[in-house]
């Protein structure tokens, strides 16, 4: 994957930061897609009987959890073989490096941090969001 230097910021001359309009919309790209997949492909009815109530797990349906794995099974394969999921591709964003060490690895832990949301929304001093610093990566148009 790209490995991003040569600026203050991070940054070579030919990439600029991701607003959080655009990652906001790859994420919901991907996971629209997410669920596309759950509910059309494994079996999972949108429809619920009514006065029924969908299984649970952790009080939560279980369709919603299916979702949440795919979703970070496609985060994990993509952005580790590609640098972008689909949303990302869509949008024009790459996952570049910022920090040495094993792409995959790094991707893993942005990963696992983007599924808690919240660290995802929160902007760093220097525009990064908290998953792509806890990772050691940064979001860029390129």
């Amino acid at each position: 994957m790209p490995s991003a230097s040569g600026s203050s910021a991070g940054l070579p001359q030919a990439a600029s930061s991701a607003t959080l309009l655009r990652r906001v919309g790859a994420w919901l790209i991907d996971w629209v897609l997410c669920g596309l997949v759950v509910f059309g492909l494994l079996p999972y009815d949108l429809v619920v009987e009514p006065g029924s109530q969908p299984p649970l797990f952790l009080g939560v349906p279980e369709s919603s959890w299916v979702i949440l794995g795919v979703f970070v099974a496609e985060n994990l394969l993509l952005v580790s073989l590609t640098g972008s999921t689909v949303g990302h591709r869509l949008l024009g964003l790459q996952v570049w490096q910022v920090r040495p060490g094993a792409f995959p690895l790094q991707v893993a832990v942005r990963t696992v941090v983007l599924c808690l949301v919240l660290p995802a929304l929160i902007p760093s001093k220097d525009g990064r969001a908290y998953h792509d610093v806890a990772a050691g990566t940064r979001i860029v148009r390129p």
